[in-house]
């Protein structure tokens, strides 16, 4: 028999790509979110052909369907539960930040009690964040000290101590993903690869907060999958792994970098505004527990990436110009 996985925010753009990395190796798939599949365009399983993998979806929101998402899991019997549900940006969770709390603690704390009861479950994958580690220098491991500074922030590094609690307990079978910033065809138009990309088809002027010189290290969606599925099967229960490249690079380069590669000046593009309260300057992770343990590495060039995040706005430019630019807020 296939294996089989329930991947909770299925309509993400990481959701959305694990289902589809998944279906491609045969697994069966049922997909939770509280959002009807959006357009195709940020769907990468639509319309693919998997040669065994066959995919479910059930609209359900953690907030207000826990009692139906818990029975969808429990008649599915998956081996795995990967959960990628989470309010999920940085600057907007000072406006509302018991809904950051709500969802990424309490509904994530009432799930968690469901799963911990199902006896078929051979591994739960706790999809988090580096931002629980605050602005570092050097590259942190995963045994690094929480030092949150947003709300988003201390809302996962608290649904992560909980977790541990439930380990220490109930040996629930949990481990825990922190990835770089992941990137690819198909993300939200407001992250900043595809905004960029965007904009300089539109005309538009960016908005640069505090002139981009904050550094990250960008990761492939497709690279982020691979890994999240290792960690799946052959993961340690109660540990946390890293998915990062070993280039880091400031958001100005990146926006740079994708001007150059449209042709458009860097100057007429983006426009320095004030940066955004709690960002954190640094946050660069060192995966090599992943590379060594799970045998896994990153297989995409930031520049190889970008041109497929390119190819794929231009084609797709004209349902993409009917889309939000902006990010939505949906408590």
């Amino acid at each position: 028999m296939a294996e089989k996985a329930v991947v909770l925010g299925s309509n993400s753009f990481s959701g959305s790509h694990f289902v589809d990395y998944l279906l491609g190796e045969g697994l069966d798939v049922l997909g939770i979110s509280r959002s009807p599949e959006p357009s195709r365009v940020f769907l990468p399983y639509l319309g693919h052909e998997h040669e065994t993998g066959e995919f479910r979806f059930e609209q359900l929101d953690l907030n207000r369907d826990m009692d139906k998402a818990a029975e969808c899991v429990g008649d599915f019997k998956p081996d795995y539960v990967v959960n990628f549900v989470a309010q999920g940006m940085v600057a907007e969770s000072w406006l509302h930040p018991e809904h950051w709390y709500q969802t990424n603690i309490v509904a994530n704390v009432q799930l968690h009690d469901r799963l911990r009861r199902f006896d078929f479950l051979k591994k739960y994958v706790h999809v988090s964040t580096p931002e629980v580690y605050g602005s570092c220098s050097g590259n942190v491991t995963e045994d690094a000290p929480f030092n949150p500074s947003t709300p988003y922030a201390a809302s996962r590094a608290g649904c992560e101590l909980h977790l541990r609690t439930f380990i220490r307990n109930y040996r629930f079978p949990v481990v825990f993903t922190r990835s770089a910033n992941v990137f690819g065809p198909g993300q939200q138009l407001y992250r900043i690869i595809p905004r960029t990309i965007l904009y300089i088809l539109l005309g538009r002027r960016l908005p640069l907060h505090g002139g981009g010189h904050s550094v990250r290290s960008f990761i492939h969606i497709r690279d982020v999958a691979d890994g999240t599925l290792r960690v799946a099967r052959k993961g340690a229960i109660g540990e946390a792994y890293h998915f990062s490249t070993t280039r880091n690079i400031s958001i100005r380069k990146v926006v740079e970098m994708i001007c150059e590669m449209m042709g458009a000046k860097f100057d007429d593009v983006a426009e320095v505004v004030d940066d955004r309260p709690g960002k954190d300057e640094a946050y660069l992770l060192d995966s090599s527990k992943a590379r060594s343990l799970l045998g896994w590495k990153s297989e995409y060039e930031l520049e190889t990436g970008i041109q497929e995040t390119i190819a794929w706005v231009r084609d797709n430019i004209d349902t993409l110009k009917q889309q939000p630019l902006d990010y939505i807020h949906k408590p």
